[in-house]
């Protein structure tokens, strides 16, 4: 059996090697030219991007629909799984939380850099009227972050902790965990509230996570367009975000594996039920793509008919069918065989799954903009497309390298796998003392 010092030397937080800083380099480049892109959006208007008196919604939209998606995995993994009490995720806990709260933090920016005006945001919370979906889904996205922030940070306590100990010769490191843990001494009562926080923590985000979507999913269903006017909206939301959600962690758990060498902990077992969750997961949101698209074409009224010819055979068909076949139906077939759902095929899927959940959300919002029910009159024949602009996609790049920079910077200073649940669950005791790192 391991020893204390050997499980903390194991899991502790690792500097960056070579590829690690060009890879930040990277994120912070694409960031820089984003924020320059903003700059310009803030100063000449929203007329730089390719959004019209048509396409009044344009990617900004279609990212933070998929921010908020990728969020919902911090339910599915963190609070779902451990309130059924299964030990096997506890190694994917902390990669669902971080992954949870990189995405609505920079959901809840998509929407600031989609506001023509965003200096007037405070007019929301100053001025804004419970009538309107726009106030609830600012409700639902802060109370969402703030649990899962709360969530990601409980169980860490005791890490900070373990990692102010281990980290004694780095003094000013070993003060700034010293202070995250709270003053965790981990006394029965501590214990006893870190418990039963983390379990309220875990009940409260289910229902509060199922709302931010379900609102979201309400902000298109509450109007007459072709495409949103639909009772499925709401389910079809959740279940495709449970989707995303699912393939993103897979993603990252192999990255994470690969980097920091966390084969004994992250092991081709969790891979393959991941895999197993996923092939569930796809098949019940396929279940609801056949009743949002097969029942109105089967109807095919008037109003909907050249949306949904648009997506079938038009102009947004092949954006269309690769994300229903591509990020879906190929993957759930995949999947079925076992040696799909080893470590290196199974991460491919993923990265296929997250790219044609990004593509969907595209689709879910910009085709029915191109076919109101109440079409724009007298408008030049241009508005009646949407191409997104340079600046446009550089500042949609650069929120989603901004989310990929809060994981990178979280994964290079907390532990990824949580030291002191692992240690509970092999049965190993956690010395008063342990030895702290030469460095």
């Amino acid at each position: 059996m391991k020893t204390f010092e050997q499980l903390t030397n194991e899991l502790k937080p690792k500097k960056f090697g070579l590829y690690g800083k060009i890879w930040v380099g990277f994120l912070v480049v694409i960031i820089l030219g984003a924020l320059y892109a903003y700059y310009l959006q803030l100063t000449k208007g929203l007329e730089i991007t390719g959004m019209r008196d048509y396409s009044l919604w344009g990617i900004y939209i279609s990212n933070f629909v998929f921010f908020v998606a990728i969020s919902l995995v911090g339910s599915l993994v963190t609070a779902i799984l451990r309130l059924s009490g299964v030990k096997w995720a506890t190694p994917l806990t902390r990669i669902a939380e971080i992954i949870a709260v990189a995405a609505i933090i920079m959901g809840g920016l998509t929407i600031i850099i989609d506001m023509g005006r965003p200096d007037r945001i405070y007019n929301l919370f100053l001025h804004g009227r419970l009538q309107s979906p726009i106030v609830w889904d600012v409700i639902v996205v802060t109370t969402y972050l703030t649990i899962s922030f709360l969530l990601l940070l409980f169980p860490l306590l005791p890490d900070f902790q373990i990692l102010s100990k281990k980290f004694k010769s780095n003094q000013k490191l070993s003060k700034i965990y010293k202070k995250l843990s709270l003053n965790w001494t981990g006394s029965s009562k501590q214990k006893s509230i870190y418990k039963w926080s983390i379990g309220t923590l875990s009940v409260l985000i289910i229902p509060v996570a199922f709302g931010i979507h379900t609102v979201t999913a309400w902000l298109f269903a509450a109007t007459y367009r072709p495409g949103w006017d639909s009772a499925n909206f709401g389910p079809y939301f959740i279940a495709g975000a449970f989707v995303a959600g699912a393939g993103a962690v897979i993603a990252v758990m192999y990255i994470l594996r690969k980097t920091h060498h966390l084969e004994e902990y992250i092991t081709d077992f969790h891979f393959d039920i991941m895999g197993k969750l996923l092939v569930l997961l796809i098949l019940i949101y396929l279940y609801f793509n056949v009743n949002e698209f097969l029942v109105p074409a089967l109807k095919m009224t008037e109003s909907e008919a050249g949306h949904l010819k648009s997506l079938f055979i038009g102009d947004e068909s092949f954006l269309f069918w690769s994300a229903i076949l591509g990020g879906l139906v190929i993957p759930s077939i995949l999947l079925l065989f076992k040696r799909m759902r080893k470590p290196l095929p199974i991460f491919f899927i993923g990265v296929a799954v997250v790219i044609g959940a990004w593509w969907k959300r595209y689709i879910i919002v910009i085709p029915t903009l191109l076919h109101p029910f109440l079409p724009v009159q007298g408008v030049p024949e241009e508005w009646h497309h949407y191409n997104p602009t340079h600046l446009e996609w550089l500042i949609t790049w650069g929120t989603l390298a901004g989310a990929m920079l809060i994981v990178t910077l979280l994964v290079r200073y907390v532990p990824i796998i949580p030291i002191h649940e692992t240690a509970e669950e092999l049965g190993i005791v956690e010395p008063k003392e342990i030895e702290s790192d030469e460095k």
